[in-house]
């Protein structure tokens, strides 16, 4: 179409050439001859601007300049302007003159040949190309299909033409295709040519021309949304395992850094992570925090359905008593779990074995094949009770016959506790040492401090229930009783050393001997010092010696003392803490009912408040050095009592009372010589009146003779 167009101008400008030539011959006119010429000046440049516009790159420009062109070629080839040069050229040839254009001609031939373009109609040349090519609607359509408008930072449709090894190759329809690196799609290995993706445009053209795409923030921009639509519809996705963390895995999805827990990978449990990494898996979204961006993501949850229901038609077959064979799939400290094939049972440690382990390592391995027994299960909890020891026969069946109480034994302590040890006599068979059966001392300690797990001991059968299958053994046995001869030994009144054990508000707690025991009261540890507490006197783990008081041998105990150990000093304390007697004295202690005195010989004794009263009228305080007067003495309880201000008051009243003294005194002996006057008168007549019948008696005899 252009061509002709062409055509068409180059023989528009002939035949412009021709009347042009035409007009130059004739002498007249030659105002308008320079005005054609500059018709053809403008016409040529127009055609060579047209010429080099088909040269160009296809761009709305280029399709303006197009029309442009067609539209000069249109009007230049337009009926009306041919039909007005055909008929000049008639005339001409009629009359046979060179006629001149008339100035309407030129007029027309100027707007129709050459239009400047700010007077260019666009609507009255598509209004004119419609009637001429009625498929100008078709081709238009077509046309803008081809193109697509493309804004920066917007996320779009693209399909993926081309794959290389770092690179994919994506279409958006655009003048350019865009280039992503392929580490953004390694969550989706099956990515293919052909496939559509989101790519968000990061620039239409960077330095280089080149469209910048994002495939990776396209899927930030969309992840959030996503998940959730995820989570809310239980949608399975796929995500990306990058890496390893405490606890799990980190997973990609749809652009987000995922949390996997490692209980969640699989129903079984994991032992090596690292397999896992740069894996590709599905996943179910199990949990979302909105305030602190978190997702967690479960593998697991995808295949529980299907485990569930395998649980609950093998948990309906289930039997107790019944023997199958499972796989250990995890050891704990406190049991083993075993796969019974779609369901898991546990076998508690002391299931494992009829005899005492430690763990169950011991018994098991991992993976390791083996029969259970199944003791109990629960429909609604879907828990199994699993048994390993129940399938073989149970080591008190088998336990010699002839074992009987006083026999002794020898094992092994597997356990320790507070009350006693468990001693393994043989596989499976055990005895319990009760910590009052391990020494003859009535000190109960803890086991710990004469056995510990390991110990090879021997000891005496004390009791045994074959039906119970208990056993209670005794170390103490061993020994011979002390108490058996404790009179023999410790005979009242012997002296012997002990060791404190213990204090009580009443006394001290000794032993003697190991299982021998004995006790001082508070009273029998000082003739002297008044003890409020024993921690006054010794100190724990002391030696102290004692003398036996008392013995109790049905109850095992014996009264012991340590102040007998001396002989009584207040039996002299009598003859020397006299009433009335003066001493010297420290004041040890002042309480609200009195004050503590020490007296000489290492004696206490006792003075009220008023008694601490000086000359001075002040109170004697601690530490004074003070003369006191006794004023009582109780051997039998050990008191004596004093007095500080009866040794002033009684000075001021000596010299009274040294002369009240006289004076009775000498009334007492006027008085004693006359009642003896008087006895000695009454004497004599009471002597004579017997001398008298004496003599009267004498006479009588003689006169009857």
């Amino acid at each position: 179409m252009t061509k002709s167009k062409e055509k068409s101008i180059d023989l528009e400008g002939i035949e412009k050439n021709e009347s042009v030539e035409k007009l130059e011959k004739e002498p007249s006119g030659k105002e308008v001859n320079e005005e054609v010429k500059e018709e053809i000046e403008t016409l040529s440049i127009a055609e060579s601007e047209t010429a080099k516009s088909g040269l160009t790159e296809k761009s709305p420009e280029s399709v303006s300049e197009k029309k442009e062109k067609t539209g000069h070629s249109k009007a230049a080839s337009e009926p009306g302007s041919k039909k007005n040069i055909s008929e000049e050229k008639e005339t001409s040839v009629k009359t046979g003159k060179k006629t001149e254009p008339s100035a309407e001609v030129k007029e027309k031939v100027i707007e129709e040949k050459v239009m400047p373009g700010d007077e260019f109609s666009w609507d009255e040349f598509e209004s004119k190309e419609k009637r001429i090519s009625p498929k100008f609607a078709e081709y238009e359509a077509v046309y803008d299909k081809t193109l697509s408008t493309i804004a920066e930072d917007q996320v779009v449709k693209g399909t993926v033409i081309q794959m290389t090894n770092r690179e994919v190759v994506i279409n958006i329809g655009y003048k350019s295709e865009g280039v992503v690196n392929l580490n953004e799609f390694r969550y989706n290995p099956n990515l293919k040519v052909g496939d559509v993706v989101d790519v968000y445009v990061e620039s239409t053209e960077d330095k280089k021309g080149q469209l910048v795409l994002s495939h990776k923030k396209a899927r930030a921009l969309n992840s959030w949304e996503r998940v959730n639509q995820a989570y809310e519809n239980d949608e399975v996705i796929t995500g990306y395992i990058k890496c390893r963390t405490k606890g799990g895995m980190i997973v990609d999805v749809f652009g987000i850094e995922a949390f996997l827990p490692g209980s969640q990978i699989d129903v079984k449990p994991i032992r090596d992570y690292d397999v896992f990494v740069g894996k590709t898996m599905e996943f179910k979204v199990v949990k979302i925090n909105h305030e602190f961006k978190n997702v967690v993501v479960s593998h697991k949850a995808l295949i529980e359905a299907e485990l569930e229901q395998q649980k609950k038609e093998i948990i309906a077959k289930l039997e107790k008593g019944q023997v199958l064979e499972g796989v250990v799939k995890n050891i704990t400290s406190y049991g083993v779990f075993i796969d019974l094939g779609g369901v898991d049972g546990l076998i508690h440690i002391t299931d494992l074995s009829w005899g005492r382990i430690n763990h169950p390592e011991e018994i098991v391995q991992l993976d390791q094949k083996l029969n259970v027994v199944i003791l109990d299960f629960d429909d609604e909890k879907k828990r199994i009770a699993l048994g390993l020891k129940q399938l073989t026969p149970h080591p008190w069946d088998s336990l010699d016959p002839n074992l009987k109480v006083g026999d002794k034994v020898k094992g092994k302590v597997v356990v320790l506790a507070d009350y006693g040890a468990f001693v393994e006599i043989a596989p499976g068979v055990e005895g319990l040492i009760h910590v009052s059966e391990m020494s003859w001392s009535q000190h109960l300690r803890s086991a710990q401090e004469f056995l510990k797990v390991g110990d090879e001991v021997e000891a005496v059968i004390l009791s045994l229930d074959r039906e119970e299958r208990k056993m209670s053994l005794g170390m103490k046995q061993l020994k011979p009783d002390p108490w058996q001869n404790i009179e023999e030994k410790y005979a009242v009144g012997t002296r012997h050393k002990a060791r404190v054990r213990n204090f009580s508000n009443f006394g001290v707690f000794v032993e003697i001997e190991e299982g021998v025991d004995g006790l001082i009261h508070i009273s029998d540890l000082s003739w002297t010092k008044k003890i409020k507490h024993p921690a006054e006197f010794t100190s724990i783990d002391a030696e102290i010696d004692v003398v036996v008081l008392e013995i109790d041998k049905e109850n095992r105990r014996l009264s012991l003392g340590h102040k007998q150990l001396e002989e009584n000093p207040w039996d002299v304390f009598e003859t020397i803490f006299t009433v009335d007697s003066v001493h010297e004295g420290t004041i040890l202690e002042i309480y609200d009912k009195g004050a503590v005195i020490a007296l000489p010989y290492g004696v206490e004794g006792f003075a009220s408040p008023k008694h601490l009263i000086k000359e001075d009228g002040t109170m004697a305080k601690v530490d004074e050095k003070l003369k006191f007067k006794v004023i009582e003495f109780n051997k039998s309880a050990k008191k004596i009592v004093v007095s500080h201000t009866k040794v002033y008051e009684d000075e001021k009243k000596a010299p009274e009372a040294a002369g009240k003294k006289s004076a009775e005194k000498k009334k007492k002996t006027t008085k004693k010589a006359k009642s003896g006057i008087e006895k000695t008168t009454l004497g004599d007549i009471t002597d004579l009146a017997a001398l008298k019948e004496e003599m009267e008696e004498k006479q009588k005899k003689t006169s009857k003779k």
